[in-house]
């Protein structure tokens, strides 16, 4: 009968430790010294929320730099000509995130890159991008693994300031510089690839204006 106490008291005591007190340490920890992460990475326009840091959204307009297609549209805030009064601006609240899960062996992987319409297929973003005289990036025509991916490269953000620069009337140096500020780096330093946040980017053009 001793051992079955003392059984059931380590028990506790280690379900007290790793269900409740390890949890509330990790999430004081994160609302204090993590406080946007730990939220979502959540980002405001005047005074709304219109997205997150790190989930890509769609964006067709001449005025803004275009993200990475995605085999889910993206299920996300429009931030295009935003007006948070404007219900309409509520866009493909799917729920939908991921992959297809479609691996290279699959016959609809090939259809699905041949599509001329919709927003999965390759040659419809390879005639977008011809139409807007910018020059074709593998990250500006395929998706990405998560289907979500915020960031498109360096070269695929540098293809569109010529045209940003000329129909927002602009100065080439002024976006290179918009670029630049929104360009994460390597995680510490070495790991991955620079890459330029389209969100933030265009929140930061809207702002220049």
């Amino acid at each position: 009968m001793r051992e079955i106490i003392r059984a059931i008291r380590v028990t506790l005591v280690l379900w007290g430790i790793t269900a409740i007190i390890y949890p509330l340490i990790l999430l004081v920890i994160g609302q204090i010294a993590f406080n946007s992460q730990a939220n979502g990475s959540l980002i405001s326009k005047q005074g709304v929320i219109v997205g997150s840091s790190l989930i890509g959204q769609p964006f067709s307009s001449e005025r803004y730099f275009w993200s990475r297609p995605s085999t889910t549209n993206y299920s996300s805030f429009a931030t295009e000509n935003y007006d948070p009064t404007n219900a309409e601006n509520l866009i493909q609240k799917t729920g939908i995130s991921g992959a297809s899960n479609i691996a290279p062996s699959n016959s609809d992987l090939l259809k699905r890159g041949n599509e001329k319409e919709g927003f999965q297929g390759v040659q419809i973003e390879l005639d977008r991008l011809k139409k807007a005289g910018i020059k074709p990036t593998a990250d500006l025509v395929y998706t990405s693994g998560s289907s979500l991916d915020p960031h498109i490269s360096l070269e695929a953000a540098r293809a569109q300031i010529q045209r940003i620069a000329t129909v927002r009337s602009l100065n080439l140096n002024q976006v290179e510089m918009l670029v630049a500020k929104n360009t994460d780096g390597r995680f510490l330093g070495i790991f991955g690839e620079p890459g330029v946040n389209v969100l933030k980017l265009n929140l930061a053009l809207d702002r220049l204006q």
